[in-house]
């Protein structure tokens, strides 16, 4: 999407920074379905390639990072078609493609890479998100917490990043040639609700008990108390069909089964068709107690 004038842009305008293509359609497939859909703007910017991704078809193995290493193209080529499914037409990759590597699992020789995202500092990367938000201004960002959901170090990094850029795309004194200073709204953490995630896999073991292997709650990123959830956003059953697509477009990293999926590891999980938030920045858009039922509730648009 090219600079509007500002008569011109979507009233509402949504961010998302991810680490790795697939992240978006695992964590917010629904969501940004739903306000794709409404006619909002909707902007993914993913950090990395996902070069040391495994690969689940022994058919594309031959993709891997230690055979002929073009797992990253071909993920280029699969959020294309994800972002097809779910109707969003404005994805980035951080820096322009292939900036920032994928920094393998923490530990991993892959984190001190030249190049890798993890092995680079915070305010070296955050200038060009800087310039994203300040061209596609929008009222609401999303992205991970601290620990990025589960303790990856580019999820880690794409937290900092995203944080840093919001502070810095509000202040007018940081290099202007980047845009006029844009102040965001609001922005989340990707979460799920506890009580979700047992039900979840309540449900998947009592419906598939033959299922290969079923993954442990606490191996799904960024499932918390059910109090700290401020948000829930349903985008309903054609957002749901939109965001199952969208995972199967993720072919070399998600296997899709019904309602469930496993990764790399061969374990279950529930696709969460509702997906839930943390407020973490800006005023709340429910009476307190309630959770939200919209992203931009109490935000202000033209």
């Amino acid at each position: 999407m090219t600079d509007l004038p500002a008569a011109d842009r979507p009233a509402r305008r949504l961010l998302l920074v991810h680490a790795h293509p697939d992240d978006e359609s695992i964590n917010n497939g629904a969501t940004m379905a739903r306000y794709a859909a409404e006619g909002a703007q909707v902007t993914l910017v993913t950090c990395t390639l996902g070069e040391e991704g495994e690969v689940i078809p022994a058919e594309l193995a031959h993709l891997a990072p230690d055979r002929e290493d073009r797992l990253g193209d071909h993920r280029v080529a699969e959020l294309a078609a994800a972002m097809k499914e779910l109707g969003v037409t404005d994805h980035r990759f951080l820096g322009g493609r292939g900036r920032f590597r994928d920094s393998g699992m923490m530990g991993a020789d892959q984190n001190r890479r030249e190049g890798a995202f993890w092995n680079t500092a915070v305010d070296d990367a955050a200038p060009h998100l800087v310039a994203v938000i300040r061209e596609t201004r929008p009222q609401v960002l999303v992205t991970y917490d601290p620990d990025g959901g589960y303790g990856h170090p580019d999820h880690i990094q794409a937290h900092r990043v995203a944080t840093r850029a919001a502070e810095l795309a509000a202040d007018p004194d940081y290099r202007p040639e980047l845009g006029p200073a844009h102040r965001i709204d609001k922005t989340y953490w990707n979460r799920v609700p506890r009580s979700v995630a047992e039900a979840g896999f309540a449900q998947l073991r009592a419906a598939a008990p033959d299922f290969p292997g079923i993954a442990d709650i606490d191996d799904v990123p960024g499932v918390v108390d059910d109090s700290l959830i401020t948000t829930a956003i349903d985008g309903g059953a054609d957002a749901t069909a939109r965001k199952t697509a969208a995972m199967e477009a993720h072919a070399t990293q998600i296997a899709v089964d019904g309602p469930y999926f496993a990764l790399s590891n061969d374990l279950g999980q529930p696709i969460f068709t509702t997906e839930y938030y943390q407020l973490v920045h800006g005023e709340p858009g429910a009476p307190r107690g309630e959770r939200e039922g919209d992203l931009f509730a109490g935000v202000v648009t033209p």
